[in-house]
């Protein structure tokens, strides 16, 4: 084997897709030395996305003081490519792990999503691709927009940063200071997930319980999101009302809607800005993997996008996951992949495996290659 690719995404929780690409490096340097190796740390737009193009696109790190998910202060980090392109997370100021033992997404905001914005544009960024991952808000954006310049006014004409409890209370906005603000500025968002604003496969409904939410909490933030979804109707028409405007608590909607922004594939976009395509010219392996592979990863997710590549251009490729999804069956190998492997290498609770997944990694990882070593 003259060529292999490593571009896998983070294990939530045990590994970062940067640490899978150290192990890769290791372990081919072991076991097949004379291999050509690529090793490219993916995300698809949740926490990961920024340190994966520190990694594999020499972007420069900016650390700012912005707004957390409960309006307290904490630094947060995006990268600044040279090509007045930044990179933002929205999970680095308003994530899940922030709010860990006080998640309630009535209450949080995504503000400080919208002041990393802010930074970036006056320091000269004329493209923003913002991550929409992970998120503990269900504010619909609303949080962003207000620290870029959206005004939300109430009945009473009282000026309020809406959250996912007062989304309802939105009477009037003025969208004209973000308006000037984002002018020749271009934002692109990075997501795989598809489901609308509201309703059963809205935010609140489908993400609302992880964050926190109740039955009793989903019910009154679903409802809030319809009402925010006709005040942007209202004022932005309706071309927001696509696939994904769900996203992170209904911030897809928020930022296609008030700040023009465009939604796109998050590993797509990945692949696009890492060169994948070229780099998979003449590669005789690409492994990939994630933290379970089931049904969802087949439909949208990092390792399906990879294989749309990978398929065209008959490049054998391989999954290395944590856990398998009993009901998955033949999916993966009709969609393309060559083979599925779990890096565990013992019948135990997640709460056990979890502390050995480098070591289980970087075994699964070099049986495989002193098998190809052997047949090579």
């Amino acid at each position: 084997m003259k060529k292999c690719m490593v571009i896998s995404d983070s294990f939530k929780g045990t590994l970062t897709s940067v640490e899978i690409c150290k192990i890769a490096e290791e372990s081919f340097a072991r076991i097949l030395p004379d291999c050509e190796l690529i090793a490219i740390p993916a995300a698809d737009g949740g926490e990961g996305t920024v340190a994966c193009f520190l990694h594999a696109c020499g972007a420069e790190p900016v650390t700012v003081e912005v707004s957390g998910p409960l309006f307290e202060s904490l630094p947060a980090t995006y990268a600044r490519l040279q090509d007045k392109t930044a990179v933002i997370e929205m999970a680095a100021a308003a994530g899940l792990p922030l709010v860990e033992g006080r998640g309630n997404p009535a209450v949080t905001t995504t503000f400080g999503v919208g002041q990393m914005i802010r930074h970036a544009v006056a320091s000269g960024s004329r493209k923003i691709i913002l991550g929409l991952g992970g998120s503990a808000t269900n504010d619909g954006g609303c949080g962003c927009a207000s620290a870029l310049g959206v005004h939300f006014f109430d009945e009473d004409g009282k000026e309020f940063i809406p959250t996912g409890i007062t989304l309802e209370k939105i009477a009037h906005l003025d969208m004209g200071e973000c308006g000037e603000l984002l002018r020749d500025v271009e934002i692109c968002l990075m997501s795989d997930v598809d489901n609308p604003l509201y309703g059963e496969r809205g935010a609140a409904c489908v993400f609302g319980p992880q964050k926190g939410a109740d039955a009793e909490m989903v019910e009154l933030l679903d409802r809030n999101l319809r009402a925010f979804s006709d005040i942007l109707v209202e004022y932005c028409g309706e071309g927001w009302m696509r696939g994904g405007a769900g996203a992170a608590g209904g911030m897809g909607a928020g930022c296609m809607a008030l700040l023009h922004a465009n939604m796109r594939s998050g590993i797509e976009t990945v692949l696009e800005m890492t060169g994948f395509d070229e780099l998979l010219e003449g590669c005789d392996l690409v492994i990939t993997g994630e933290g379970q592979i089931d049904r969802q990863s087949m439909g949208g997710k990092l390792i399906s996008g990879i294989l749309k590549h990978t398929v065209k251009k008959a490049v054998p490729t391989v999954a290395l996951v944590g856990s398998i999804a009993e009901d998955l069956e033949e999916l993966p190998y009709e969609a393309g992949l060559t083979a599925v492997f779990s890096i565990n290498r013992r019948p135990e609770a997640f709460k056990n495996s979890r502390l050995k997944s480098h070591e289980n990694y970087q075994r699964t990882l070099e049986d495989i290659l002193r098998l190809l070593n052997m047949v090579s």
